[in-house]
């Protein structure tokens, strides 16, 4: 069954914050088209490249980094997107978008900037990609950020439900272009949402094998690798260990998409919805695991973050990386005139705070080590760059 009646039509927009002058060339492209290329083509999304996923510049070529995590999530999303009859070029934007907001050392550097900068209300990366693309990205002559379409901005505010308390960033979006927070968001954000989740679940999955920190045996023990491990065996007896564990990870992804085009479609006849407009006004979220996958799944997170997240060869790189983004907040704090031009954002303490905040969380990994060198000292980073 096809949801194509409840798919975001970009005719149907509600907009863009600014008007533009369209006078240029321009291309065969709707509102959601334009938006992905505005993405692509920025400057945050070329950072990607040098930020942590979970290994921090990894010593191989094959660990992911924001930048290879973003385009297989979207590989994902716009698939789910296309067997529902959603837009796929939203779905795929959503996607490529989702980690923009992020800093540098990912989560680590993301405690840290929260810690350092409580008194102004912190820092969150879901929020701060808000900001990014409405304020802080600005390629074009009439307007700050990308002016994306409310569609894009709704659906990266609420890809994870609606927002009963939003964090100062996304508030100061929200006023300009109200987002209606309080509801859920379109499907093409839904599916973008658990697109993430199956991304990361999988391919961390690959790269903690890879790496040496997981143990294939202990993940056996988990009843959905087992049971995915043991029909690969019977199918493809006596196949080599490498060839066996990126069959695991590619059929545990097929069979967690499977499952959510199965359980968006029930929910959705469950629930009656007939247009966007409905989807956003359900109440609950339409796409996701089946209760049954659900349970799998969070077992599978907990054993991602058991056994590596939280493993004792990434530890003291998280515990250093907190440590060199912390430093860089204090330095800035003490020190206000090595804050780069451009990065003011008004008088005041807070102001000033906030464009710390901008400045730091723009950073690559190689960056932030660079600046930290510069100012403070060596660290124990540096080699692996």
């Amino acid at each position: 069954m096809a949801l194509g009646g409840l798919a975001s039509d970009p005719a149907a927009s509600r907009g863009r914050l600014h008007c533009e002058d369209d006078r240029g060339p321009r291309g065969p492209r709707d509102a959601f088209q334009r938006d992905r290329d505005r993405i692509i083509h920025s400057a945050s999304f070329r950072r990607l490249r040098h930020k942590t996923q979970v290994f921090v510049a990894p010593d191989g070529d094959h660990y992911r980094v924001r930048l290879t995590h973003s385009l297989e999530v979207a590989q994902i999303g716009r698939a789910m997107a296309r067997a529902l009859g959603l837009n796929e070029d939203l779905t795929e934007a959503l996607c490529l978008a989702h980690d923009l907001g992020h800093p540098p050392f990912g989560h680590a550097g993301e405690d840290a900037l929260e810690e350092k900068l409580a008194a102004v209300g912190g820092f969150d990366h879901n929020a701060h990609s808000i900001r990014l693309l409405s304020l802080l990205e600005c390629p074009y002559p009439g307007f700050d950020g990308l002016n994306l379409s409310w569609e894009m901005l709704e659906g990266l505010a609420k890809h994870n439900g609606p927002v009963i308390i939003p964090h100062w960033a996304l508030a100061e979006a929200d006023a300009a272009f109200p987002l209606d927070l309080q509801n859920w968001p379109s499907l093409e954000a839904q599916v973008a949402a658990i697109a993430d989740d199956i991304a990361y679940d999988n391919h961390d999955i690959d790269d903690g094998l890879r790496a040496g920190i997981l143990d294939l045996d202990a993940l056996l023990e988990l009843p959905l690798a087992r049971r995915h491990w043991d029909t690969l065996e019977a199918r493809h007896p006596g196949l080599d260990m490498d060839r066996k564990r990126a069959a695991l990870v590619r059929d545990m992804i097929g069979t967690m998409v499977g499952d959510v085009l199965a359980e968006t479609r029930r929910r959705v006849t469950e629930a009656g919805v007939e247009t966007a407009a409905d989807v956003r006004e359900a109440g609950r979220q339409l796409a996701g695991f089946s209760a049954e996958m659900r349970d799998e799944e969070r077992a599978l997170k907990r054993h991602l973050y058991a056994n590596l997240y939280d493993s004792a060869p990434l530890k003291p790189v998280r515990v250093e990386a907190h440590r060199i983004i912390a430093n860089l907040a204090d330095h800035l704090i003490a020190n206000p005139a090595d804050l780069p031009e451009g990065w003011q954002r008004g008088e005041g303490e807070e102001a000033r705070l906030r464009g710390i905040i901008d400045y730091i969380a723009g950073m690559t990994d190689p960056f932030a080590i660079a600046r930290h060198e510069e100012w403070i000292g060596k660290t124990d980073l540096e080699d692996r760059f």
